[in-house]
Formats: structure tokens, sequence, C-alpha cells
């Protein structure tokens, strides 16, 4: 079976509180559930983990080459400022997905450029949490292929 690593950044283990005009009622355990049900459906492993830090991010980056066949990511506030994420996933020799809930371009401009999106093979912003289905069978797809 195929593995994805589905990782998300700060803020989102907030869901479902922060700000729900923007990001909805869902909660991560929701978007978690979502994302593991779709990936069953294509007969995919799923393993999701959320953190606050940076430095994990990265250091969950660098540990899934050889151990994950795609990684989707939605890296929160850290699309805007890590380069260190982005050298992480160049690492990485799987496909990457980003996925951001809200559509981070029709917000404050300074959202308007993710430098993950230099490293995915796609973006998916804006569709809320089926954001996450979404790429999940992206992901199934360029696996398939």
């Amino acid at each position: 079976m195929a593995g994805i690593l589905l990782l998300n950044g700060p803020n989102l283990n907030m869901l479902g509180l922060r700000q729900p005009e923007v990001y909805g009622r869902d909660t991560l355990e929701d978007v978690v559930r979502l994302a593991t049900t779709t990936a069953r459906a294509f007969g995919l492993d799923l393993e999701a983990r959320q953190s606050n830090l940076e430095g994990e991010l990265v250091t969950w980056i660098q540990q899934a080459r050889g151990a994950f066949d795609a990684i989707i990511i939605n890296p929160g506030a850290y699309s805007h400022t890590s380069v260190a994420i982005l050298d992480a996933l160049n690492i990485f020799e799987g496909p990457v997905l980003e996925v951001h809930i809200s559509n981070i371009h029709k917000r404050e401009s300074f959202r308007h450029h993710s430098y993950v999106s230099l490293r995915a093979e796609g973006v998916i912003a804006g569709c809320g949490v089926q954001g996450y289905d979404l790429a999940v069978r992206r992901v199934a797809g360029i696996l398939q292929n």
C-alpha cells in the first residue's frame, strides 16, 4: 500500500473554533477522518500530523523520504514565510500537494505568495475542508500513473 503523509501547520489544531466564518466549523479530527476515508477508498494509507512548530514540520518532511509516497500539506501561515519547509520539501522525492481551506488569493496580500507552491504539483485553495478530499484524490491519480 502506498502511503500519504498529511501535514497540517500552525493553528489548524484550532479548526472549528478559529474564525469559523473563514475556516468553517469542521475540526481537524473531521478533516483527518475525511482524508483517511478517501485514501482508503483508493487503497492508500494515510498518516496525519499537526504541529505549530516549523522545525517539527521540517523534521517530519525529512523523515518522509523513503517512508511515504506523497505528502499533502497545509502549511498554514508558514506557506508565506518558510523557506525551510520549501527546502525540506525539495528533498522529498514524491508528489506534494498543497491545501488551503480558504482562498488565500482573496485575502490579505501577504497571503497571496506561498513558498510551498514552488514545490507542489498542485495547489487546492478555497474549497473548504473538501480540499483535503480533492488532494487525496489527486495524489491517488498521480501515484497510479
